[in-house]
């Protein structure tokens, strides 16, 4: 597997012959084992709707400063909405990029004193007033996505050799479905090269849809990172770390960054991320001996651990990354006994 490049595969040769379809799979099961990121082609996902999204992306972004802070995410207990550059933290660092994130759709989960804090994830997006394509076309490419992202992750079963299903039950009718729309000014608007900083991505598969702007990095090898540059009519995909926890470290989920444009330019991207229902509890699958023997266990941060609990786990990045929102909704949660001696979230 070269490292001089991210490896292209194309999901299409699933639908081809048993032998093109075998291959599909051990590329899939290597590229995900030996880089942890791939571009994907062949997804069936509309070019048009594609350049829908980014159209209407741009259009969000360009509204006056109130109007998208009348969507501000302090304003939403679900973590839905506008955050300006620097208003999210990546290991306690600003990342220099303006977003706007959008859930699945669905209505509040009812609240006692018994429920688990998780449970307040679930709930309305907000939507601005001055994009009214947004919300519909949004939602639209979120259900495309969601379907392509599930059959890709039957793929990651057969690869693994695993029953088709395996990871179904994790899904049922309410996966975790998350969007988030990012532009990444250029340096000479912010003063810093972190766009994003160091992380790996929390659940099971993240999609991203860039334009021409490269900043994407990967960290191949420790401390060798490679340029995700942008590849028309394709996704980059890479590994969440729920799915390497759930194959006991198989699967790799690999560190990556985003260094902000240069001076005079920007970056949009789209990025999908699927996740499992929030009242899931990721197993550890029982892969073949020849496989099983080559897992090398799940490399969770010590000052960040992986919980298998997925609505506990997503909820603990939430709160890291969004102090205000978490102070605002979660004050009980910030305050109990959910920290180490050190401080640290436990939860």
């Amino acid at each position: 597997m070269s490292t001089t490049s991210l490896p292209l595969l194309d999901l299409s040769r699933l639908g081809n012959s048993p032998a093109e379809r075998s291959a599909f799979l051990a590329e899939l099961r290597h590229a995900a084992r030996d880089i942890g990121f791939f571009y994907l082609t062949g997804h069936g996902v509309d070019t048009h709707l594609l350049d829908q999204v980014q159209h209407l992306s741009r259009e969000f972004f360009a509204l006056p400063d109130a109007q998208k802070q009348s969507v501000a995410m302090v304003n939403s207990p679900h973590f839905r909405g506008y955050n300006r550059a620097a208003a999210e933290l990546t290991r306690g660092q600003p990342d220099w990029r303006e977003q706007f994130d959008i859930g699945a759709e669905r209505e509040p989960l009812p609240q006692t004193p018994q429920s688990p804090g998780w449970t307040r994830l679930q709930g309305p997006n907000q939507w601005p007033a001055g994009v009214p394509a947004l919300k519909p076309v949004l939602l639209r490419w979120q259900n495309e996505m969601t379907a392509m992202s599930l059959r890709l992750l039957r793929a990651f079963a057969l690869a693994l050799s695993l029953p088709e299903q395996a990871f179904d039950t994790l899904y049922g009718d309410k996966p975790n479905e998350h969007i988030k729309l990012i532009r990444y000014p250029g340096r000479d608007n912010t003063g810093s090269t972190q766009g994003v900083g160091a992380h790996k991505d929390s659940g099971f598969l993240s999609f991203l849809l860039q334009d021409r702007q490269k900043g994407l990095q990967v960290e191949v090898e420790e401390n060798h990172w490679l340029d995700a540059e942008p590849v028309a009519g394709t996704f980059v995909v890479n590994i969440g770390e729920l799915l390497e926890l759930a194959t006991n470290g198989y699967l790799r989920a690999t560190v990556h960054r985003v260094v902000s444009p240069p001076a005079g330019r920007d970056r949009l991207s789209i990025a999908f991320f699927l996740g499992a229902r929030l009242d899931a509890v990721v197993p550890v699958y029982q892969l073949p001996p020849e496989l099983a023997a080559q897992a090398r266990g799940p490399a969770s941060d010590p000052l960040n651990p992986l919980l298998r609990d997925v609505g506990w786990n997503y909820l603990k990045g939430r709160l890291r990354s969004h102090p205000d929102v978490a102070e605002r909704y979660y004050a009980d949660i910030l305050r109990s006994d959910l920290r180490n001696d050190s401080g640290e979230l436990t939860v």
